[in-house]
């Protein structure tokens, strides 16, 4: 995870102490994690407070139809992208009417797809202190797994920054 073993500091429950001390709420497009970030994020009790809710679009299709991810964006780009993550997390933030969108794409493996690597991840936020949004790239060594959690574990740091 770029060096930085201070990303796994950041427990869900300080993301959901932070949103409901900030008075925000929270909505997740994931997919490569599948879910596991709003799982992370609802482990915490009291987390019904800022959770809006979230949605999994691992079909590429369903970044379109689902979050608005622009379908010439898709084409031209494949939805593992730094613009696809921001628009997924805009998106997100919209449909579920939350003030803070946070979303997860790249390729866990085990192979490549499309000529991108393993472990290339993008996360992204919106948030009133972000509005145009941030994208952190990531390049995450290990399995399917140990790509998923570091994933999981990066972005709820990225958020907490976020609020």
């Amino acid at each position: 995870m770029s060096g930085d073993d201070n990303l796994r500091q950041v427990s869900p429950a300080d993301v959901i102490g932070a949103l409901i001390a900030a008075n925000l709420t929270v909505a997740t497009a994931e997919s490569l994690t599948g879910g596991l970030l709003a799982a992370a994020l609802t482990s915490v009790a009291g987390s019904s407070a800022c959770m809006r809710g979230g949605i999994v679009s691992y079909a590429t299709d369903l970044k379109s139809a689902l979050l608005g991810v622009d379908v010439d964006l898709l084409a031209r780009c494949g939805p593992v992208d730094a613009e696809v993550a921001r628009q997924m997390a805009s998106g997100v933030a919209a449909a579920c009417g939350s003030d803070v969108g946070i979303s997860t794409t790249g390729v866990a493996g085990p192979s490549e797809q499309n000529g991108i690597a393993v472990g290339t991840v993008f996360v992204a936020v919106i948030s009133p202190r972000q509005r145009f949004g941030v994208v952190r790239e990531l390049a995450l060594p290990g399995d399917r797994r140990a790509v998923r959690d570091q994933t999981v574990a990066v972005a709820l740091e990225v958020l907490l920054a976020a609020v």
